[in-house]
């Protein structure tokens, strides 16, 4: 598991350009400042800024994309980069995704077997203002010393008002090694424009200690 701390909270700046057509090809490209890059709970930055940046190309239901971001694990890693891809589609007034995500590490320790695939599954629904998920990713061969392992989520987004959003997410990680944990986060975001966003959030999970 990342070596990180309990607690952090983040603000981040997004930045996302309008997707571009051609031949039914969708692509958007998107940056982030964010004070600290938080994932599942857990610092990847040592609680220090980060600067993140992504591509995505959507084709009818399927979609493709890239994402990287500095990090911090106290080693020489210096960045990881995410490649994904997935089928994502309406019926009966949900939103269903299916796809598979890999996490990869430059500079990473040989011996520290960071890279690793993760399936994902979600679904979601919009009721007026509310947008509620859940979530599930699995990996049989996860970060570092741990194999098996299945992250559940639940996520809740309401839009009070225009240009904000507050959202929440409550998520249980099961390992094969290290120690299952819970981690949650709470959030509010104000859209400057269609392409300038600021979101100011609070992570924390029940682990007391850095693992």
């Amino acid at each position: 598991m990342r070596q990180a701390f309990a607690c952090a909270v983040s603000a981040a700046i997004l930045l996302a350009a309008g997707a571009a057509s051609a031949q039914d090809v969708d692509v958007s490209f998107n940056a982030a400042v964010t004070s600290d890059y938080v994932f599942r709970g857990f610092s990847q930055t040592d609680e220090e800024p980060a600067l993140q940046g992504g591509v995505d190309a959507t084709i009818g239901s399927f979609y493709v994309g890239g994402w990287a971001s500095n990090v911090d694990f106290g080693d020489d890693t210096d960045a990881e980069i995410d490649i994904y891809g997935g089928y994502r589609a309406e019926a009966a007034g949900f939103v269903f995704d299916v796809g598979v995500v890999g996490y990869f590490y430059t500079d990473a320790p040989s011996a520290a077997d960071y890279d690793y695939v993760e399936f994902k599954a979600a679904a979601s629904r919009a009721v007026g203002p509310v947008t509620a998920g859940v979530a599930v990713y699995y990996s049989d061969d996860f970060f570092g010393v741990d194999e098996e392992a299945t992250y559940a989520e639940l996520n809740a987004s309401v839009t009070p008002a225009d240009k904000w959003t507050l959202s929440a997410a409550l998520g249980q990680q099961w390992l094969d090694v290290n120690d299952d944990y819970a981690t949650w986060s709470l959030g509010a975001a104000y859209a400057f424009t269609a392409n300038l966003a600021l979101d100011v959030r609070y992570h924390d999970t029940e682990v007391d200690t850095p693992i």
